[in-house]
């Protein structure tokens, strides 16, 4: 991280971690449920001086600051607003967007905003759709609705290191850091994680929405990238992401679940060459109809899992 800010919005600060800040480029880089801005590192090294990263952390996770109304502030409605209050912090009219599994979903939803749609210019999700497998949302929302606590720093990389197994990180450097970022020392000495254990009430709170709907709403190009095993993402989905937006482009990272860390070259060449396509040469058809895509039985099923798990 070559610089820190911190931006209010509404009664809340929000770290914002900038790589490369003179870069002629910028990407916004959004984490996913219970992890920060830090995750990007690695990628802002190897996207070089080319790109500025500006990489937020979700409030109640990292450096940003914990809210006292977690049913009103850890939504999506209110990382809407976070969003494009950093948006408008650092002036961007237009900007490309990156975002894992909940930062996916959170461009995914500014992208389809008729108010706010302009302002992504190009949108990469990362292991993340319009439809997420049932059971393993419920893992992942079980896991991180548990407060975590571990006696030693030792015990808590451990862990870390077995749930974090899916990320695709393969040295013991990079296990290490994750650590280092991950841990936040309790006043009794033990460990915990660095998020706000309420972030988990997001899943009782929040609104559930048609995203097939938002999905079809996009009209920026889009590119997804699935771990070849992940839990979250079905690799069944992605032909049907592609008939409701028939310019999708895909990418399928070896040796990753949920979600990949873009940390590897294989991964990081196929994301710059998107962004590095000219806006005028990506198709410009209109998406087709989200709900055409499902059959009677699927689309009660996707009815049912949004009642339930939003």
């Amino acid at each position: 991280m070559d610089a820190l800010e911190f931006v209010r919005i509404r009664e809340l600060d929000i770290a914002v971690r900038i790589w490369n800040p003179d870069a002629p480029r910028t990407l916004i880089a959004w984490h996913g449920l219970a992890r920060h801005g830090g995750d990007f590192e690695a990628l802002a090294h190897q996207l070089g001086s080319e790109w500025r990263i500006l990489a937020p952390d979700t409030p109640g996770r990292g450096l940003s600051s914990w809210s006292l109304f977690p049913a009103h502030d850890y939504l999506y409605s209110h990382y809407m607003t976070v969003a494009i209050g950093v948006l408008d912090h650092f002036q961007l009219k237009q900007v490309d967007w990156l975002g894992t599994s909940m930062g996916g979903l959170l461009g995914m939803l500014l992208a389809a905003d008729k108010t706010h749609q302009h302002r992504i210019s190009r949108l990469i999700l990362n292991d993340v759709g319009p439809e997420l497998n049932k059971d393993g949302l419920i893992a992942l929302s079980s896991y991180f609705s548990l407060t975590h606590r571990f006696t030693s720093f030792v015990d808590l990389q451990k862990e870390l290191t077995q749930h974090y197994a899916s990320f695709g990180i393969t040295t013991d450097d990079e296990w290490r850091a994750l650590a280092l970022g991950s841990a936040r020392r309790l006043p009794d000495g033990s460990w915990t994680y660095h998020f706000d254990p309420r972030i988990g009430e997001q899943f009782i709170h929040d609104t559930p929405r048609d995203t097939w709907a938002d999905w079809a709403n996009i009209r920026c190009p889009v590119m997804v990238i699935r771990g070849a095993e992940s839990t979250l993402l079905d690799a069944e989905t992605l032909p049907r992401m592609k008939e409701v937006q028939p310019g999708l482009v895909t990418f399928t990272a070896s040796g990753c679940g949920h979600a990949p860390m873009l940390n590897q070259p294989e991964q990081v060449t196929p994301l710059r060459q998107f962004l590095d396509t000219p806006l005028s040469t990506f198709p410009r058809s209109k998406p087709t109809s989200a709900t055409a895509t499902l059959n009677p039985i699927g689309q009660w099923l996707v009815k049912q899992w949004r009642r339930l798990f939003g």
